[in-house]
């Protein structure tokens, strides 16, 4: 908030370089928002997908969780006004790879009940694979990103 008052007050004074700082670092956060928005959003998905490949299973709860997962991860990504997306295919799985490490954190609590440690769980699951399949099903349906 204090950056729309300073902004305000920049143009008040005429300083455009000034509020044009101000504009792009607004931008900056509100771009860093949805990602971590698209993130958290992500690591939902891959905890569903890392249970469903661990235990060799699904169950209704994970597959509607995995869909609600892609939808909000769809919808945070795209640009109403603009047209587009916030973040392209090399952006997104670049997200993915960093959410994966909280969700190996959070599966290794839920798959078999606690059962595997972090380490014993990422024996037992292909990364790759896991990455691979979320990003299908967030580009699929996709014209491009």
């Amino acid at each position: 908030m204090e950056e729309i008052l300073e902004l305000k007050e920049l143009l008040l004074k005429g300083d455009i370089q000034g509020s044009l700082a101000i504009v792009k670092e607004l931008e900056e956060m509100s771009r860093d928002d949805i990602i971590n928005n698209i993130r958290s959003h992500a690591i939902i998905l891959l905890i569903h997908l890392i249970k469903q490949q661990a235990e060799n299973r699904t169950t209704r709860s994970w597959d509607v969780s995995i869909r609600n997962s892609v939808r909000e991860i769809k919808r945070k990504n795209k640009r109403r006004k603009a047209g587009g997306y916030y973040l392209k295919t090399e952006e997104l799985l670049e997200t993915l790879e960093e959410a994966y490490l909280n969700a190996i954190d959070q599966a290794s609590l839920e798959v078999e009940e606690g059962r595997y440690d972090v380490d014993e769980l990422e024996q037992r699951v292909n990364k790759s694979e896991i990455i691979n399949q979320a990003i299908v099903l967030i580009l699929e349906d996709e014209k491009e990103i």
